[in-house]
């Protein structure tokens, strides 16, 4: 690890007025720290700011220094991102990560976590081995000759489908944008991953009333049950009325470079019955515009399963 100032700024305003990197929980920043993927030289410990609160009087509402796992266990929290707080990393990880920490960690792609292999988001222009490499665990939708990593993070796939949005301060003031349009396609930039400016912070998670997303879940399909990212997670809320799915809302994770909203599986999907065999051909286009890798082949079929099997757990046959 290089050297590096750290300051503990006492507001907001202090803390987004000297660039550098910002740590909460730091268990994704003082990890690529060690391994010189980043190299700040300046540090601001923001956990003394006052960005902390659920509030779930309205919709729900987020500090951004909240820690998961307290998130996950709030009376009233959706059960879609309870769950997917709760298959994300480990208790002592999630008793430490922040909400806005977890929705600004990078991909776990190996080649960009190891400093001495070329990568395009690390250092643009360098090339992306992985296209032609080791494989498996990458990306087949929102890919480019780019970059094909995976977006990491289980909470930003269930608040992608519940439409929420995050407020960011900075330099010129407060502004909100909506989660999935934070995030960024790799397209010829890679190394520009979201819409944060320099200096913005996270400070609040919004996320509208939706009353029927008490009615929701999250799978997440893995190599082993416990502290292991995804190979294929879908969040999924519905709305049945009179035994017929009136609404839904549904993202995918662990299949693509952003969290994958799959509008056209919701348009399917309405005012079909909530019944095992209506769910097959919604989900067939859940991986429409999928360019499977050499590794990575099987998450084209996988990610239709994944979405039926989230499906059957909210409805009367997956009982």
């Amino acid at each position: 690890m290089r050297p590096f100032e750290l300051t503990e700024p006492a507001t907001v305003e202090a803390a987004v007025a000297s660039p550098g990197a910002f740590l909460a929980g730091g268990t994704t920043l003082v990890d690529l720290m060690k391994i010189n993927v980043l190299t700040p030289q300046h540090v601001a410990d923001i956990n003394q700011l006052p960005l902390r609160g659920i509030d779930t009087g309205d919709g729900l509402r987020l500090g951004a220094l909240e820690r998961m796992s307290d998130v996950a266990a709030h009376p009233g929290v959706y059960p879609v991102i309870s769950r997917a707080l709760l298959l994300s990393a480990s208790q002592q990880l999630r008793n430490m990560a922040s909400i806005g920490g977890n929705l600004m960690q990078r991909t776990r792609c190996s080649y960009f976590r190891d400093v001495a292999m070329p990568c395009n988001r690390r250092d643009p222009g360098s090339g992306c081995p992985a296209i032609s490499g080791t494989n498996r665990m990458h990306a087949v939708l929102g890919t480019s000759d780019s970059c094909v990593a995976t977006h990491a993070s289980d909470l930003a796939v269930a608040l992608v489908a519940l439409d929420a949005e995050i407020r960011l301060a900075g330099d010129s003031g407060e502004r909100t944008v909506k989660l999935a349009d934070f995030y960024r396609l790799p397209g010829e930039t890679p190394e520009v991953e979201h819409d944060l400016r320099p200096g913005e912070l996270i400070t609040e998670v919004v996320v509208p009333r939706l009353d029927w997303a008490s009615h929701s879940t999250y799978v997440k399909v893995r190599d082993r049950q416990s502290y292991e990212f995804a190979l294929c997670s879908a969040a999924v809320a519905l709305e049945v009325q009179d035994s017929r799915i009136a609404d839904a809302r549904i993202a995918v994770g662990g299949v693509a470079t952003v969290p994958w909203r799959l509008a056209a599986v919701e348009e399917a999907l309405r005012g079909a019955p909530a019944t095992a065999e209506s769910f097959e051909a919604p989900a067939s286009a859940a991986a429409d515009g999928a360019k499977p890798l050499s590794g990575n082949a099987f998450k084209v079929s996988l990610l239709k399963r994944t979405v039926v099997r989230a499906l059957l757990e909210l409805t009367e046959g997956g009982r």
